[in-house]
């Protein structure tokens, strides 16, 4: 039986590879489950391509709308209007203009994973991926990641990844705080660690921008999300995990 700890060793264990290795000549585009899911699984992938000269497209898949149900300071118009502007923040600590970030709006921890607004997310993604110059890559949450938004993101970037024929890589954000002797029904695939030290400080900084998910911003619900310091710890290295799909 293989665990999430055999596949956190594995992860720890892979090869330190190029941009070029994850994402291959051109751009990519990220899949984002959430506003924040960006910074902290790829924001280092993001800078480096950035500075490379060939800045992704981020594409947040829900409105984040769901993180404090019970605040009434931030209703879901409003908190929905919050982590939209937390996520351009974000991604210009790590080098994107505003209009590299694109927000798909579907309800946060309902995200479809079949029918209608499941192929018209897959469709408005092909044609992003089209409309780009040389876009060669999506990336999108492991599929084991146990969040249900995160599970239909991955689907959707397979999907996607079989239509149009680029490259699908994936990578851990909730994964990593899987219990050790949890049982997956795979072995681990092959992939890379990322060196992400040249731009460590600017993925610090876009994963404080997003303000509202560390508690302080939003004081009124007391079972509202908080970014766990368990899995901030995870994203505070200087290298990134990507997978192949």
């Amino acid at each position: 039986m293989t665990t999430a700890a055999d596949f956190h060793r594995f992860w720890k264990a892979l090869p330190v590879g190029r941009l070029q290795d994850v994402v291959g000549d051109g751009t990519c585009l990220i899949l984002a489950p959430h506003p924040d899911d960006e910074s902290l699984g790829c924001g280092g992938l993001i800078a480096a391509c950035a500075a490379a000269g060939r800045p992704p497209l981020v594409v947040v898949l829900t409105d984040g709308a769901g993180s404090h149900p019970n605040s009434r300071a931030y209703p879901p118009d409003r908190l929905r209007a919050v982590r939209a502007r937390e996520a351009r923040d974000a991604v210009a600590c790590l080098g994107l203009s505003a209009d590299r970030a694109i927000f798909l709006n579907q309800p946060d921890t309902a995200a479809p994973y079949d029918g209608p607004d499941f192929d018209a997310v897959v469709t408005r993604l092909v044609a992003l991926i089209r409309q780009e110059a040389n876009c060669t890559a999506i990336l999108a949450p492991w599929r084991h990641d146990p969040h249900c938004d995160h599970e239909a993101a991955s689907l959707a970037a397979c999907t996607v990844a079989a239509v149009t024929g680029i490259r699908s890589m994936t990578f851990p954000v909730w994964g990593w705080t899987l219990d050790g002797a949890a049982p997956l029904p795979e072995a681990p695939a092959s992939g890379w660690r990322l060196d992400i030290g040249a731009f460590f400080p600017a993925k610090r900084a876009a994963i404080q921008a997003h303000r509202s998910q560390y508690g302080d911003l939003i004081t009124d619900d007391p079972d509202g999300f908080r970014l766990p310091p368990a899995l901030l710890s995870v994203f505070d290295s200087p290298y990134e995990t990507y997978i192949q799909s």
